[in-house]
């Protein structure tokens, strides 16, 4: 655990007690206490709010080189090659693109996974791209025995004219990093990119 990790679980445990503070003072009767400390409660979220979107938007997006890995605690996530899949271009002009993904568990103890992981592909002119469900074989939320790794192939269906490929992992919105200062998944954090064209 990080240090903006406790700082978050502070926040929410001492709040958790604030509210119920509130709680009992409503019941008492004590409403002038209870509004106080309901007032504490949100100006101490919203300066913590404040900070993290200022630390978010001041913090200059990360790129990360193919080959280099990502880690989410033990799992290791690292882009090894990228290829358009051959003989394939629909009637729109798209095309698929397959990414090659390292998932390693650099732990020690039972085989792990990462189960809210998942990537997308954005281009130059900011289009995004999600995985193409039903064509992947690994998926990159596979568990992995402690100390070894397998590959992920995600395909991806990109624009023709589509340049400039990143792809970025997240864990998307239905997790508490969203709220956590300094994670990559956090409010307005630019997110971590790997360039996948040289």
């Amino acid at each position: 655990m990080n240090l903006w990790e406790l700082l978050l679980l502070v926040l929410v445990g001492w709040t958790g007690v604030g509210a119920l503070g509130v709680a009992v003072s409503m019941r008492q009767g004590q409403r002038t206490k209870a509004r106080r400390h309901m007032a504490w409660i949100i100006w101490v979220w919203v300066v913590y709010m404040a900070a993290l979107i200022v630390t978010s938007l001041v913090q200059p997006q990360k790129v990360v080189a193919m080959g280099q890995d990502q880690c989410f605690a033990d799992m290791c996530f690292a882009v090894t090659g990228v290829e358009e899949v051959p003989g394939f271009l629909a009637r729109d002009g798209s095309r698929l693109m397959r990414v090659s993904v390292r998932i390693s568990n650099r732990g020690r103890g039972e085989a792990q996974s990462e189960g809210l992981i998942r990537a997308y592909l954005v281009d130059a002119q900011g289009r995004r791209w999600e995985e193409s469900a039903g064509i992947s074989g690994v998926r990159l939320t596979a568990r992995v025995t402690a100390g070894s790794s397998v590959v992920s192939e995600p395909v991806f269906k990109v624009a023709k004219d589509a340049s400039g490929l990143k792809l970025i992992f997240t864990h998307g919105w239905k997790q508490p990093g969203i709220l956590m200062i300094r994670d990559p998944d956090s409010l307005w954090h630019k997110r971590t990119v790997v360039p996948l064209e040289r």
